[in-house]
């Protein structure tokens, strides 16, 4: 025999019915999470702001994407960078974005050119490639400048590969997302 339900009973929301909690909230509640949610995003640019400045990289982060570099860095390895102009250069693991491409290449100093009036310029190339880098460079350069490097000075070892994960994956990257905005509601209902 089947049992019929009671009429008016509150089933439980799922958590998901995003758009119903913000029809529930009062407008003080809506600025609270507004606000909330802008602070946090506003956190994350002041800190990445002040990486910039402390490192005088442009880039103070990056992600090694190929096996160009193994053994040295393995694809997946989180590089953390400084460009100060006082640092020698020649023989050291660098990071430099090539006009027109808009991923970094991390790769190592192999020569270093010095003019007479004090300019020098660099080639570099990965250590697991037979030949320099003078192909990834923009039409013409064969050269790079002091200013278009940064400096790798720490890693860790595969912390990157969610970022390749998600680039490769990109279904995975929306829901892993959505696992992350269920998790934040269903937190905030209890």
């Amino acid at each position: 025999m089947v049992r019929a339900g009671v009429v008016g009973t509150h089933l439980p929301t799922s958590g998901l019915d995003i758009f119903g909690d913000l029809r529930k909230m009062n407008k003080r509640q809506l600025y609270y999470q507004v606000l909330n949610f802008a602070m946090i995003v506003s956190s994350a640019l002041m800190i990445w702001k002040g990486l910039i400045v402390l490192t005088g990289s442009e880039t103070p982060i990056v992600v090694v994407l190929s096996g160009s570099m193994e053994p040295a860095f393995h694809r997946g390895d989180l590089l953390f960078l400084t460009n100060f102009q006082e640092d020698p250069i020649a023989g050291e693991i660098v990071v430099f974005k090539v006009e027109g491409r808009d991923i970094p290449i991390v790769h190592r100093v192999i020569k270093v050119h010095e003019k007479d009036n004090g300019d020098i310029k660099f080639l570099t190339k990965g250590d697991n490639n037979e030949i320099d880098d003078r192909g990834l460079y923009k039409e013409g350069q064969n050269w790079l400048e002091k200013k278009d490097v940064g400096r790798a000075r720490g890693f860790l070892p595969y912390v990157g590969m969610v970022t390749i994960i998600m680039n490769n994956y990109p279904k995975f990257k929306y829901a892993l997302l959505a696992v992350m905005g269920a998790y934040v509601l269903l937190k905030r209902e209890s």
